[in-house]
């Protein structure tokens, strides 16, 4: 798969890359968004090729204040990140630190509000209830913190949504063309009472409170574009189609 550099809107790109599960390439990704004060920051890291690493600072002139690492799983590219642009502050999980704690990440975890706190005029963030941000089995990749550009409408998301499209490896799996939580879900559902329904309440809120949103930039390997409304339709689908998944926890644990 190759790297690309793509502007969705007015003060947002996103980079698609390459990770490989053993011969299959599923790709990844890491997006640039414009602060409301002109600043940038990344979401997510990659290793830029050459040419898109200098577009990059092309678009940011320099302004790249931060580096913002959302999903817990994603650390393979975090370093190099520091390295390209050692001006950006580094916010990252609490297994980011753990993973790397030779970099220089800001005191504050990503998952502790201080996202909100500091990048709140230009964004809205949102973790997922009812599952942990970093499962005890690591092959759980489900859960991470999903971020939304206000002013371009621009939801940036690893593994929690899943949206394929014909032609990318993994395509001939059954949510193919539709928006899904990732498969993961029952193993990451927390094994208590009362976890199922809490999740399913934070779908159904986040649907009402992002309906606005205009498309999906979506781990690993797509952008969906979204008609006025369509995300809260389209998150509606998607807890529809688990329902299953979350009856059979809430028969289990309550």
């Amino acid at each position: 798969m190759a790297d690309d550099l793509t502007r969705l809107d007015e003060g947002f790109w996103r980079v698609r890359g390459s990770f490989r599960v053993g011969p299959i390439d599923v790709g990844t990704q890491c997006s640039l968004a414009r602060l409301s004060d002109g600043g940038w920051v990344m979401l997510d890291s990659y290793t830029l090729p050459g040419p898109i690493l200098a577009q990059v600072r092309e678009i940011t002139g320099g302004k790249l204040r931060a580096i913002v690492n959302l999903h817990p799983f994603h650390t393979l590219h975090c370093e190099w990140a520091h390295h390209a642009f050692p001006e950006a502050a580094m916010f990252g999980t609490a297994r980011h630190q753990a993973k790397l704690p030779a970099l220089p990440w800001q005191a504050e975890r990503c998952e502790d509000g201080v996202l909100a706190r500091e990048f709140g005029d230009s964004f809205a963030f949102s973790q997922p209830a009812g599952v942990p941000l970093v499962c005890a089995d690591e092959s759980v990749h489900f859960s991470s913190i999903l971020a939304l550009h206000l002013a371009s409408g621009t939801i940036h998301v690893d593994d929690t949504l899943v949206y394929l499209v014909k032609g990318f490896p993994l395509s001939l799996l059954p949510m193919t063309g539709r928006l899904g939580f990732h498969p993961t879900l029952a193993k990451a559902l927390e094994p208590r009472a009362g976890a199922a329904a809490e999740f399913r309440a934070w779908a159904r809120a986040l649907g009402r409170d992002w309906q606005d949103a205009r498309r999906i930039a979506a781990a690993h390997n797509a952008v969906l574009e979204l008609p006025q409304g369509d995300f809260s339709r389209r998150l509606d689908a998607a807890l529809t189609s688990v329902e299953t998944v979350l009856a059979s926890h809430e028969a289990k644990h309550g």
